[in-house]
């Protein structure tokens, strides 16, 4: 070959190497799946070889998913938002990054859904950051003791079986016997008490979301309450992301070091949206066909509920899930899985509800594990005997109904019982100040009650709250105070105690 043409020959291959080290550089390689088919909020996807649970998908229509299951060809996704273009033979990429909700104070007052979009009609809430759905339980050492009391308003709750501050406390019963009220009156009972309130509603009929909604407003409890809602005819995959979803927003508040308190209702629906899921993506299954991990998936939720010590910010996150059960039976398969996970419950019973006591609490079964300890002082003092007296009663009773003949010091315990049951009752959207809780426990107690006849003793406790409203007594204040406090209010013999 001539020498000019040799020169040539290399320096067109010398060009054409950096035309192709240029492509290369520029060169991206991405994995592409594309739709087998899609239905029921599922999808089956080929390819993405890549993916791992959790993973988020990317539909070039627009519609997102989530990689619920693994298997040797192809993968099962539920669906987050779907289109009606989504069809068999879409293309899907993996997103990249975990699922996550945008958070921030401008979600205070608001109705979102578990993506974080708003259902009130309202502009899109400014958002601070993004929380991941999914994420580790606080260590152990970031942790404190549960130690100050969140107040139910609720007379039966606030003195025999307290809440305090980081504590899980499951709300157990039959449909229609009160639970969500129970919550509902709680989260009213948060105001001007600085703390934030998540109430997540899950597969629940518009019209019951709509009840809901409207009696937190009248009673301005969504100055400081977000409401997570993820209706029946949401797809199914958003109502399993809904609790997850709202346990992100309560993690970002207590986080900076404030109090939060989030609402479950109810993870027996979320449990049955998960079986629903698992078993149209082939899922083996287990006891009552649920998945084998639906105590993880539970456990893993509710485990986040904590109070976090000073060195970590010093917040905390209270929870009250809610679980139905049928026809009483407690014993069965997600109440138990939900009672071995919190630090108590409250049994609502069909027979107290019928027989007109409500709330309908089943103090016999009934617990609150770590509560007690975050009772103030006085509070706990008044009501430590209390819980067991009244069981006792409850045995005395019963006994009584054989006809049997009674000693007078037992028909007066059987009296003081009957008095007491009465005190208990409480109308609801009528939450009790932690005062007037101390109030009726020394007025009991002192026997201020026992001239007090069953039929006029909602009147007696009127005077007694209105008293209550006046007075400049506190729950430091000496019993002796409160007695004669208590003395003038109910018109008693106003001598010294």
């Amino acid at each position: 070959m001539h020498p000019n043409n040799q020169k040539e020959a290399i320096g067109l291959l010398e060009k054409q190497s950096r035309w192709l080290a240029d492509y290369q550089l520029g060169l991206r390689i991405v994995e592409q799946g594309s739709v087998v088919s899609v239905g029921d909020g599922i999808s089956w996807i080929k390819g993405l070889p890549s993916a791992a649970i959790e993973d988020i998908l990317l539909f070039a229509d627009g519609s997102r998913g989530m990689v619920f299951d693994l298997n040797r060809d192809k993968i099962g996704a539920i669906l987050l938002y779907e289109t009606e273009a989504l069809t068999a033979g879409t293309t899907v990429h993996l997103a990249k990054h975990p699922l996550s909700i945008p958070v921030g104070d401008d979600f205070i007052g608001r109705i979102i859904d578990p993506l974080g979009l708003p259902l009130d009609g309202h502009p899109v809430p400014s958002a601070t950051g993004r929380e991941n759905l999914e994420k580790n339980s606080p260590a152990i050492i970031a942790r404190d003791f549960v130690q100050k009391p969140l107040y139910t308003g609720i007379k039966i709750i606030d003195t025999l079986i307290p809440i305090g501050k980081g504590q899980r406390q499951l709300l157990i019963g039959d449909e229609g016997l009160g639970r969500s009220s129970i919550a509902i009156d709680t989260v009213i009972n948060q105001k001007d008490k600085n703390v934030i309130c998540i109430y997540v509603m899950i597969g629940q009929k518009r019209s019951a979301i709509v009840s809901t909604l409207e009696t937190l407003k009248l009673h301005g409890a969504m100055d400081f309450t977000v409401c997570v809602v993820a209706e029946a005819s949401a797809l199914p995959g958003l109502q399993y992301i809904a609790p997850f979803a709202g346990c992100a927003l309560a993690e970002y508040w207590m986080t900076q070091g404030r109090d939060t308190l989030i609402v479950y209702d109810d993870l027996s629906t979320h449990a049955r949206t998960y079986r629903e899921l698992s078993l149209l993506l082939r899922r083996p299954p287990g006891r009552e066909a649920y998945p084998g991990d639906i105590f993880f998936i539970h456990s893993r939720l509710l485990e986040r509920s904590t109070c976090l010590n000073a060195e970590n910010g010093g917040g905390s996150m209270t929870a009250l899930p809610i679980v139905e059960t049928k026809q009483g039976e407690i014993a069965a398969y997600i109440p138990t899985n939900l009672i071995s996970i919190t630090d108590g419950q409250i049994y609502l019973d069909n027979n107290l509800f019928v027989s007109g006591f409500k709330p309908a609490i089943d103090i016999t079964k009934s617990v609150s594990r770590i509560g007690g300890k975050a009772q103030h002082a006085a509070i706990r003092d008044q009501a430590g005997q209390m819980k067991l007296d009244y069981l006792q009663f409850l045995e005395l009773e019963a006994f009584t109904r054989f006809g049997q003949r009674l000693e007078s010091s037992m028909e007066i315990r059987i009296k003081r019982g009957r008095l007491l049951r009465e005190i208990l009752k409480q109308d609801r959207l009528v939450p009790l100040d932690s005062l007037f809780q101390l109030a009726w426990l020394i007025a009991f107690n002192s026997g201020l009650f026992d001239q007090a006849e069953l039929k006029d003793i909602k009147v007696w406790l009127l005077h007694l709250e209105e008293g209550v409203k006046t007075t400049s007594l506190t729950l430091d204040s000496n019993s002796a105070q409160w007695q004669l406090a208590i003395r003038q209010w109910l018109g008693l013999d106003s001598t010294a105690v």
